[in-house]
């Protein structure tokens, strides 16, 4: 079918009706919940595979199951109807008197250590204009920019960032956390190579410093001994308070949460350390006039 004549045979009702059904496993319950009657469910969702051309469900004794077609369409069903849901909400908050919407994407370091302050300051000079951060990895933000999902996005200037039109934002200094007693503890830097020897505390797998860490690791000839992944960078340090093994944290997050601990921070002599994140947008032509107000106070240090 030409997809002109599939969206204009889609609603919204059907499809929050065929969420239903997967979510309930029953076309019964399904009915149930969305108030309409089981005949009109089922002629909806007869109505629905017929459009396609490929069923959605399985009818098996123990309930409804997808089919690879139904999986596909309940991704893109459950993105349209949160689209919608959050159109609805800020149309209203612009009955409020909100004058417009900056959409963000940033890695946890740029979010830790940096937008708290620039953000409110923003926020400060224009309070009607509301912001949406979202924190993803550094190629996480480069996709939702391509794909339209944010306006803007602070990333890892060693991503890989495409077409996509870049400006510095900020730097900062990555640096070895262990608590206090420990042997490396009295130097006042090191190379990560001599480091090697030690168990280590992980962000997750897709996270700019722990790729760059395996990365480093793999050049001086061993593996990085990841003793476990974290999520966020006050869990490093918890691991680390409790001798599960070292991490590698920005400077501005360690000052943050480990001191507090009674952990110590040494600098790394390597040169990967000194990282430079970046703001990047799709087209700068193509920004809000809010959008390209948020921008242009973010690009660069000041």
């Amino acid at each position: 079918m030409h997809p002109t004549n599939l969206i204009r045979r889609l609603d919204l009702v059907t499809l929050q009706l065929f969420v239903a059904i997967h979510e309930e496993g029953s076309l019964t319950r399904a009915a149930t919940r969305e108030a309409i009657a089981l005949s009109a469910a089922s002629k909806r969702l007869n109505e629905l595979e017929s459009a396609l051309g490929t069923p959605l469900f399985l009818r098996q004794a123990r309930g409804m199951q997808l089919t690879p077609a139904g999986e596909t369409l309940l991704h893109h069903a459950r993105r349209m109807l949160f689209n919608l849901e959050k159109i609805g909400l800020e149309l209203g908050e612009h009955l409020q008197g909100v004058r417009g919407y900056v959409r963000m994407l940033a890695n946890l370091s740029a979010i830790i250590q940096f937008l708290p302050e620039d953000l409110a300051d923003f926020s400060a000079h224009h309070e009607r204009i509301k912001l949406d951060l979202e924190e993803r990895p550094s190629n996480g933000v480069i996709q939702g920019v391509l794909d339209g999902v944010a306006d803007l996005g602070i990333c890892s200037a060693d991503s890989d960032t495409r077409d996509l039109h870049t400006v510095r934002y900020k730097r900062d200094q990555l640096v070895l956390v262990l608590p206090a007693g420990h042997p490396l503890a009295a130097r006042a830097e090191v190379a990560f190579a001599d480091t090697l020897d030690n168990d280590f505390i992980g962000l997750h797998a897709a996270s700019s410093i722990n790729m760059r860490t395996v990365e480093a690791a793999r050049r001086a000839g061993k593996v990085l001994r990841l003793r476990i992944h974290v999520p966020s960078f006050d869990a490093v340090c918890r691991m680390v308070q409790a001798n599960m093994g070292l991490g590698i944290l920005p400077r501005k997050a360690f000052e943050l949460f480990g001191g507090a601990l009674g952990l110590q921070a040494v600098k790394l002599a390597d040169d990967w350390a000194e990282r430079e994140l970046l703001l990047v947008v799709r087209e700068l032509e193509a920004l809000s006039p809010v959008s390209r107000l948020l921008f242009e106070q973010l690009r660069g240090d000041r």
